[in-house]
């Protein structure tokens, strides 16, 4: 027998694919969607900006972003066709700053395989450098309108709650697929990204507000411990504190060489770690091996 939040098998058809929870859902999404620029457009190079923006970026700070970013390179020529830092330079503020230098990467592929226009393709946009199952299903569903299932950490919560079952990613994979209502892939998945981000939160979610309420599982059973969402594939766990970590030094290094080169000498100090000198270079050899970063005998400074 299965154990809490397990389940004999893995289901291959979850609640959400029931029709009548389908029609109120989206019923509910008409009176409840969120107002966000890059739901108003169908351009592909825009989604795919905002796709890797998103990705561990707070929407607020994507809101000013994005279109600052869009207006510098509007298309994938324009990206192609400036230099790594200029890019790096338009993405400072926004974290993660090797999905920029992936961002000018695919650029120049859609420039030189795909004549300049992101593709619909699934294995041409998983060619893509950087871009992963969740972003080339995304591009599909937000540029594309197909009919696929986008499954990131607020949609596999609800996938898992709904089952009331840990998942694996195949089979997360395979819910979400199937509970897509055809025609219906943009709303749909636009509605789950909702209902995952207002209603089914991590910590204290708001069940009797949720239009799926009806089929979940986890929540007619009581909503037990543990939660099933807890460990399921796809759903992110808590992040590493920031203060003091690498990814600080990362980005105060990346934020300094956008002003110009910082010598060998002056490294340790940019980075915030003024009596760890060994700690600096370490982490400055992982931005180097991202691309992010070159390094010569006179010191560091952005690709160019």
């Amino acid at each position: 027998m299965a154990g809490p939040g397990q389940l004999d098998r893995e289901p291959e058809v979850g609640p959400l694919a029931d029709g009548a929870l389908v029609e109120a859902a989206l019923d509910w999404f008409a009176d409840h969607e969120r107002d966000l620029p890059w739901r108003r457009t169908r351009d592909g190079w825009s989604i795919l900006v905002s796709e890797l923006m998103l990705q561990q970026t707070q929407v607020a700070r994507v809101l000013v972003r994005w279109p600052e970013f869009l207006e510098q390179f509007p298309t994938p020529a324009r990206c192609a066709q400036a230099s790594p830092a200029e890019v790096i330079g338009a993405w400072a503020g926004l974290g993660y700053n090797r999905r920029a230098i992936n961002l000018h990467r695919a650029a120049s592929v859609i420039v030189e395989d795909h004549d300049g226009r992101v593709p619909d393709d699934l294995g041409d946009l998983l060619s893509l450098p950087g871009i992963g199952p969740y972003t080339a299903r995304a591009v599909r569903v937000f540029a594309f309108c197909r009919d696929d299932g986008v499954v990131d950490t607020n949609v596999a919560r609800i996938l898992a709650r709904t089952a009331n079952a840990r998942l694996s990613a195949r089979t997360a994979q395979q819910l979400a697929d199937a509970a897509v209502p055809p025609g219906e892939g943009w709303r749909w998945n636009q509605l789950l990204f909702d209902v995952g981000a207002t209603l089914c939160r991590p910590r204290d979610p708001k069940c009797p507000a949720c239009p799926f309420r009806s089929g979940c599982g986890w929540y007619r059973s009581g909503r037990p411990d543990p939660d099933p969402a807890t460990g399921s594939a796809g759903v992110s766990g808590r992040q590493s504190r920031f203060d003091g970590s690498d990814r600080q030094g990362r980005g105060r290094l990346v934020a300094a060489l956008g002003r110009g080169p910082v010598a060998p000498d002056d490294l340790a100090v940019v980075m915030g770690w003024p009596d760890d000198g060994l700690r600096a270079r370490r982490v400055a050899a992982t931005l180097v091996d991202d691309g992010l970063v070159e390094c010569s005998v006179d010191g560091y400074r952005l690709p160019g």
